[in-house]
Order: structure tokens, then sequence, then C-alpha cells
């Protein structure tokens, strides 16, 4: 393969051009609209075959239809999924194990975002739970699945947003401080690239590989909780991470575009346990026009301490 390039404006399909997915199937959650769709039609666009999940399974079937009729791909299947019950995710994977023996690419996409305080019946808070604690059970009920299909690939749908806060391991279900929704939302989206890290160091050498990545900022139904001022807040946010001095929204192609290189991209082949963004590796010394990810993102220590919670808390290993 010649040598390829990416930024910021590259879409879903320069990613995957030339790739030939046939013979790999790839899950993605959260795929009843926004960068799930956007990730599931391009997959399947290159020979792929998709699960696509959602919480509302007749809205995410007719996604899934114009896939099938746009891409001429039948092996589109859609299954529910709510993440943030455990029997939901539990009853998924049952479902999803009877149907295929090995998965290559798992992209953790569904969320919440900036809701109001809300818990599970298990008493955790919301956002922990749909954006962490759910892909956290489902991905070790499907392990044996992706050492089968090894290598593969993992990848948590991250944000800039992490840079809001670190992760709370003292009271992560804010049980004794008072709720911020920002402060939830960022130690949730910190918590999906302390998960990608400890995975891959707990499945490297099982061919297993993570990637947690920022998509960038986009307009999608993740927003439906936002109101006048959270954009406004969101938008200087992004201004001061900008390098240009300016707010820059992607397109739904753009936005489906980092999460599609991190699972796809030969560049990454033996790779692991990094941070994207703009379809390139990022850090805390940041990607040419990226704004990088905090020091705390790579605090392998608590990755390992939210792990060990996260397995007695799904009661999963």
């Amino acid at each position: 393969m010649t040598s390829r390039s990416f930024d910021r404006t590259s879409t879903s399909q320069q990613v995957l051009d030339g790739l030939d997915l046939r013979g790999r199937l790839a899950l993605v959650t959260g795929a009843s609209s926004g960068l799930g769709a956007e990730s599931a039609r391009a997959l399947a666009a290159r020979g792929a075959a998709v699960v696509m999940t959602g919480r509302d399974v007749a809205k995410t079937e007719r996604v899934a239809a114009a896939i099938r009729e746009q891409t001429g791909n039948a092996a589109v299947e859609v299954q529910a999924l709510h993440l943030e019950v455990p029997e939901s995710v539990r009853s998924f994977a049952r479902a999803f194990l009877a149907r295929h023996g090995a998965l290559q690419l798992l992209l953790a996409n569904a969320g919440v975002m900036a809701c109001p305080l809300a818990r599970t019946a298990e008493g955790w808070e919301l956002q922990l739970a749909t954006n962490h604690l759910g892909h956290f059970l489902l991905a070790s009920l499907l392990a044996p699945a992706l050492r089968a299909g090894a290598p593969s690939r993992v990848v948590a749908v991250s944000s800039a947003g992490h840079q809001f806060a670190s992760v709370d391991l003292e009271d992560p279900h804010f049980e004794r401080r008072p709720y911020d929704k920002w402060t939830a939302y960022g130690q949730s989206k910190t918590a999906n690239i302390w998960f990608a890290r400890e995975l891959d160091r707990r499945l490297g050498d099982d061919r297993v590989r993570a990637f947690a990545i920022h998509p960038g900022m986009i307009a999608t139904e993740l927003g439906r909780h936002l109101t006048a001022d959270d954009i406004t807040l969101l938008r200087e946010r992004a201004r001061q991470r900008e390098s240009t001095g300016r707010t820059s929204f992607k397109g739904v192609p753009e936005g489906a575009a980092t999460q599609l290189y991190a699972a796809t991209a030969p560049e990454l082949d033996g790779k692991g346990g990094l941070y994207l963004e703009d379809c390139q590796v990022s850090g805390i010394e940041p990607c040419p026009g990226g704004a990088g990810c905090a020091p705390w993102a790579f605090d392998d220590a608590g990755a390992a301490r939210l792990w060990e919670l996260s397995e007695a808390w799904t009661r999963a290993r």
C-alpha cells in the first residue's frame, strides 16, 4: 500500500479507500444515527459483515436496511442493546456469541453526554454506566470472540471532553460530591481512554489491540441534552484548543473517520493503547493541528484501579 496521510478533513470513505474488509466482522454500538450509522455504512461498503446495536431496534433496522440497499452488502444485522442495563449487555453477548465465533472489530461508539443526574438500578451514575461500564462489560463478555478473531481491534470513542475531569476513584458515582454534568461527562470520557489502555495491556499479547479516539466536534444526537449555554461553553473550550483561535465543527463523514482509521489502518498493525485524533496518533504531545490529551489520560495506575472497580461492579472478568 502506498503511503497514506490524513488530517481533520479526511472522511470515512478516504480512510477506508483501498482496504478490503471482506471476511471481517465489525460490531458498532450506537449505530442508529450519527457516527455509529456512518461507521457501519462505511465498513459494509468495504465488504465487512456488520452488527449494529441500538436502543431503538426499529430505528436501527431502518438505518441497516438503507445500508444494505446502498452497499449491496446483505451481511448487516441489528440487535438491541441498552448499555446502562447489565442484563441487556449479557443478553446481547449471549445472542452474539451464539451466532458469531469470532470478532475482528469492536467500535464502542454509543454514549450519552451532559445529561441531568440519573442513576441505574445498580446506583451507577448514568454517564459512567453508559459510556464506560456498559462497554467494559461488553468487551469482557466478547473477549473470547475477539481472541478468536485476532488480529482484532477495540476502539473506544472518547472525546476532548475528557479534559473536563479525570476519574474520581473515591467517588465515581457522585454519592458524596455535588453532581456536575460536565465533570461526570469528562470522567466517563477519561474512563474510555483508561479502558482502552488497560485492555490493550491485558490482551495485546493475544493480538487484541485497543485504541481511544477523539472524533472532533460534530452535531449529532449525542447533544440532545445540551442547552444554548452548554453549546456556548463547548465552542469556547474548542476555541481555546484550536491553534487558529476558531471553532471548527466536522461533518459526520469526517467525524467517523478517526474511529474507522483506528479500527482498520494498516499503519497501526502491532500497535495499541494509543490516543488518536484527526486520523492520526496524538497524545500529551498532540498530532499536527490537534489538541492532544490531558496528562491524566495516561495515568496507567488509575486505569488499572478503574479496571478492578469495573470488574467488581459488573461481576465480569
